[in-house]
């Protein structure tokens, strides 16, 4: 089988039903994973039993001993981060395709919070977890950190599940997952696909960039509110102004300090679709509370590798 990409778990591998000569991808679990059999069982719990047009889909699967395998659909344009971090300027995605993925892998989250018969939280919503079909339709995948609860039930952890970038500031502090964090790590990816660039990495100057705090610095430095699609991706040759604006300004909204600062999916939605208007507010909205003082209360590594939040352009 030919390998298509490596995960936290395991390795992914391009196969072909046997019986039916569909293509399949095929998650192999690694043994040595200490979490493996928990998130090989969560998976199988939680997606045998979704069916949303922007959830990847499971097959099936197979345990025999020590080998766990989750046999997914295959995606034939794979992950979205091979798109929006290419130096191969033909692979580039255009300003429609961008924003119909967004809208795709807002619509999949929808489902996962609020439109299921029980809150899914998916805990690791990320650019390498949406996979594209034929189509170019975007596909939330990996549920390997997903998390099934009752309404009002508890979702504590014993440990910070998730990726760096991606992370709320009250996830690293209490580690505990809700839906506002989930969409914390969706307007950090929303931001990801606009801007084309890592939600963490270094600038020219070798200095750490966050890139919620630095689309905010670009907003917040202009003399008008159109100037905050100066941070888009520099590879875009056109797009539609007024709907940057609105996924930049998204994207800042939902990665805001407060979780209870966070619109829901549903409203987020109705925003994206045009339904509602997203509500007036300027960068010194996102700034109502001191960010370096709940990272004090963080853990040192994790507080470590988020410092220096103004990072330049």
């Amino acid at each position: 089988m030919q390998l298509l990409g490596k995960g936290g778990f395991g390795r992914v591998y391009g196969g072909v039903l046997a019986c039916s000569s569909v293509r399949v991808a095929v998650k192999r679990i690694s043994s040595e994973s200490r979490q493996g059999l928990t998130q090989f069982t969560a998976e199988i719990m939680i997606l045998g039993r979704l069916r949303h047009r922007n959830l990847v889909r499971l097959i099936g699967y197979c345990r025999h001993k020590d080998e766990l395998l989750l046999v997914y659909e295959y995606m034939p344009n794979g992950s979205l981060d091979r798109y929006l971090h290419t130096h191969n300027r033909h692979t580039v995605l255009s300003w429609p395709q961008r924003l119909h993925i967004i809208k795709g892998v807002a619509s999949g989250l929808l489902y996962l919070h609020e439109d299921w018969e029980q809150v899914i939280l998916h805990r690791d919503v990320k650019a390498s977890n949406v996979l594209l079909d034929g189509e170019m339709n975007g596909r939330l995948g990996d549920f390997g950190l997903a998390r099934l609860h009752d309404h009002g039930a508890d979702a504590h952890t014993t440990h910070v599940a998730g990726t760096r970038g991606y992370l709320a500031p009250e996830l690293m502090r209490f580690g505990k997952a809700t839906k506002a964090t989930d969409v914390f790590a969706f307007g950090a990816f929303i931001l990801e696909v606009a801007c084309g660039r890592w939600p963490m990495g270094l600038n020219a100057r070798g200095e750490l960039l966050v890139l919620v705090q630095w689309v905010h610095d670009v907003w917040a430095s202009g003399s008008g509110a159109g100037l905050i699609v100066d941070s888009l991706d520099p590879r875009l040759v056109d797009y539609v102004a007024n709907e940057a604006e609105l996924v930049l300004k998204l994207g800042l909204l939902c990665s805001h300090p407060l979780p209870a600062a966070r619109p829901g999916m549903r409203l987020v939605m109705r925003y994206l679709d045009g339904d509602l208007p997203l509500p007036e507010f300027s960068p010194g909205y996102l700034s109502i509370i001191d960010v370096d003082q709940v990272l004090d209360e963080v853990t040192p590594s994790v507080a470590n590798s988020i410092t220096g939040l103004s990072g330049g352009r």
